[in-house]
């Protein structure tokens, strides 16, 4: 599995371009085409997809994890309409790519999140990823852009919560468990800087 992750990131760091055109690197045109770019941007975006697993894999060890992925997942449609909105949020991919590897780095920890801080963790990591997921269907009309919402909404909560309910699964098994949150706490790291260096290394 952590050699699978690794060739992904190498792959999406080499070409950045598969990280953000599902539909071909045009603004959506209808309604079929905005659902398939909001289903498509939080898996092959790389960053995306890490922060929804580590945000998945940190709501297990939370009482009302549901509810808190459920808060990720509102706040970055938040963002997202920031940005149709028009917000200006300069170098707002490098603030999603540290994001993430604040978000992995948190799934090393021993001791869970309180609820308190875990949702203002969500919330801040939410905004942020989802005005950067915005720039996929800015500026395009009101029937792509409601069916883009409404794949973003439904593909990161099926994310969020099959992570949080396989990682829950493991309880009974203890290595099994702390061997799944390192794997993804390493893949939401090394995704995050990965990113960070493809930026860096374009001058972008």
């Amino acid at each position: 599995m952590a050699g699978t992750m690794i060739a992904l990131i190498l792959l999406f760091a080499a070409d950045p371009a598969l990280a953000h055109h599902p539909v071909g690197g045009t603004t959506p045109m209808t309604f079929w085409h905005g659902l398939l770019s909001g289903l498509g941007h939080p898996v092959i975006g790389l960053d995306h997809f890490a922060a929804i697993i580590a945000v998945g894999c940190l709501a297990a060890s939370q009482p009302k994890g549901a509810l808190l992925a459920a808060g990720y997942v509102i706040a970055t449609m938040l963002g997202a309409g920031a940005h149709i909105g028009e917000a200006t949020a300069p170098n707002a991919e490098v603030f999603v790519a540290l994001s993430v590897v604040a978000l992995g780095l948190i799934v090393f920890r021993r001791n869970p999140l309180r609820s308190d801080l875990a949702l203002a963790l969500f919330a801040a990591v939410g905004l942020i990823n989802g005005y950067a997921l915005g720039e996929a269907i800015a500026g395009a009309e009101r029937t792509p852009i409601v069916a883009y919402f409404i794949g973003l909404a439904a593909v990161q909560t099926a994310i969020a919560l099959a992570v949080m309910f396989g990682v829950r699964m493991l309880t009974g098994r203890a290595p099994l468990q702390l061997l799944a949150m390192r794997v993804i706490g390493a893949f939401a790291v090394g995704a995050g800087a990965a990113m960070l260096l493809q930026r860096y290394a374009t001058g972008a």
